[in-house]
């Protein structure tokens, strides 16, 4: 996972995650690997590390260094990388992942074996027909966290439900934004089968590479399952190697011959002394760390009696969880001061509902994050408070937030120029009623011959006729007591 700080690993040179508009503009001699320099460990990207090896209840190392990984690549400028081998900085983790058992919600523990830091590679364009290659090295350097995982998985899915709750941890942390098709978060799947009874490991290991979406995770590793299976029930060798996942077939394809940790040579990186952490460090990072997704999904089930499905939606996404709590605070301003007279209560949990199906809907189709709509919180609070005290309908309220998501204007103003306050005066809406009775006079009979769709009917005419406006608690409690009269 690519690392949001501000330069890269082990120089200044400025972190762009490889995101560049322009070649190899973000570089200087250290991260070109040019003879004579010397590397810095970045101070930001280490603290980051720890703060998700805190996250991920893990053990965090008094003791640690730096490793040279030998291997040459193209676009791996000095040669080597630097990495971490046999002192991480974070190790012996764990993370609760949410799972079905005979239809019922679980949550089944992943072991986290290591956590450790290294650097990214540069990048390798081939131009079409071209006879050469070009090399950006505007990503060489870039923080890299690496997770290793105890074997725990059984299904694909699995896999994909341990990526996303990552990704939301570190995007709570602040750390990444761990956008898979962005290439700033990676999974590198390890399949092996065993007997039952072996031990976990006793299978021939495949690695699928650099897979890039989630739905590809789960897709990769179930048919590599299925072509493992098949292998051996055919009383064929499964063949150590590294695979690459075809997204248009769906299926994996060999790349190369698996290497072995021996391979790459690993020795104490020479020019990065050893680090070393005391108790007064590690109790200062556990101070930045933030209330955590499942924390805050607990505290707003209990604090504002959400159900479990609003509360899962709105902490999933950090800055939905943050817009929400924005708007929860204005609410309480509102009722403090009187604008707002129903009980905190039911508005907050209006505020929930709405954000949850109207608000999402708008986000999910034009595929943008809440922190970028134009719908103050507010502006949206003010609108939740209208529509708790019944001087707006559902209908409005939908209405009117597809009029702010579209301008960001008041809620207020919106009403005044469409119309749209709910009349819930009793005489008004007597009158009204009379005469739609009046005028479906077949349905009246069929009401009281206990056709009770019949009164679903009646209460539809009389927002018909007002246009959607009538207060529709008020309208049924008056149908009532005139059909029974």
């Amino acid at each position: 996972m690519e690392l949001k700080t501000k330069s890269k690993m082990f120089c200044v040179s400025k972190n762009g995650l490889g995101e560049e508009k322009e070649p190899n503009i973000h570089i200087c001699p250290v991260c070109t690997g040019q003879p004579g320099t010397l590397p810095v460990p970045s101070r930001q990207a280490i603290e980051f590390t720890q703060l998700a090896g805190l996250a991920l209840n893990c053990e965090i190392a008094k003791d640690s260094k730096f490793d040279r990984k030998n291997y040459f690549y193209p676009d791996l400028p000095k040669g080597y990388q630097i990495s971490q081998y046999d002192q991480p900085l974070c190790r012996d983790g764990c993370l609760d992942i949410p799972v079905a058992h005979n239809l019922k919600p679980e949550t089944k523990k992943i072991g986290i074996t290591r956590i450790h830091l290294e650097e990214d590679t540069g990048k390798l364009i081939h131009p079409t027909g071209a006879d050469y290659t070009l090399v950006d090295f505007n990503r060489a350097g870039v923080p890299l966290m690496e997770l290793v995982t105890e074997p725990d998985f059984k299904s694909g899915e699995e896999a994909r439900l341990f990526c996303q709750k990552l990704q939301q941890i570190c995007r709570y942390l602040g750390i990444s934004d761990a956008n898979m098709e962005k290439g700033h978060m990676r999974c590198e799947a390890n399949i092996s089968l065993y007997k039952e009874g072996d031990n976990k490991l006793s299978g021939t290991k495949v690695e699928v590479k650099n897979i890039n979406s989630f739905k590809f995770v789960e897709k990769a590793i179930d048919y590599e399952i299925k072509r493992q299976e098949e292998l051996l029930e055919n009383g064929k060798k499964v063949i150590q190697e590294t695979r690459g996942f075809d997204s248009n077939k769906n299926i994996t394809v060999s790349q190369r011959t698996k290497e072995s940790a021996h391979d790459y040579r690993y020795f104490p990186e020479p020019d990065i002394p050893p680090l070393k952490f005391d108790d007064n460090y590690i109790q200062e990072i556990k101070f930045k760390l933030p209330e955590l997704p499942d924390a805050k999904r607990e505290r707003l089930i209990r604090e504002y009696d959400l159900s479990a499905e609003n509360a899962d939606v709105i902490t999933g996404d950090k800055n939905l969880a943050e817009y929400f709590e924005e708007t929860v605070s204005e609410l309480k301003e509102k009722k403090g001061s009187r604008e707002v007279k129903t009980g905190e209560e039911k508005s907050v949990k209006l505020a929930a509902n709405y954000i949850v199906s109207e608000l999402q809907k708008h986000l999910i189709r034009d595929k943008i994050n809440i922190k970028d709509i134009r719908i103050s919180p507010e502006n949206y609070a003010e609108l939740i408070g209208l529509l708790a005290d019944n001087k707006i309908n559902s209908s409005a309220a939908q209405m009117i937030i597809e009029v702010m998501y579209k301008t960001g204007g008041d809620p207020t103003h919106i009403i005044e120029e469409k119309n749209l306050l709910q009349v819930s005066d009793i005489g008004e809406l007597e009158s009204i009623i009379q005469k739609v009775l009046d005028a479906n006079a077949p349905s009246v009979e069929d009401y009281k011959k206990g056709k009770t769709n019949a009164l679903q009917f009646l209460v539809g005419q009389v927002m018909k006729e007002t246009r959607g406006k009538a207060n529709p608690a008020i309208v049924g409690d008056i149908l009532n007591k005139k059909l029974s009269s």
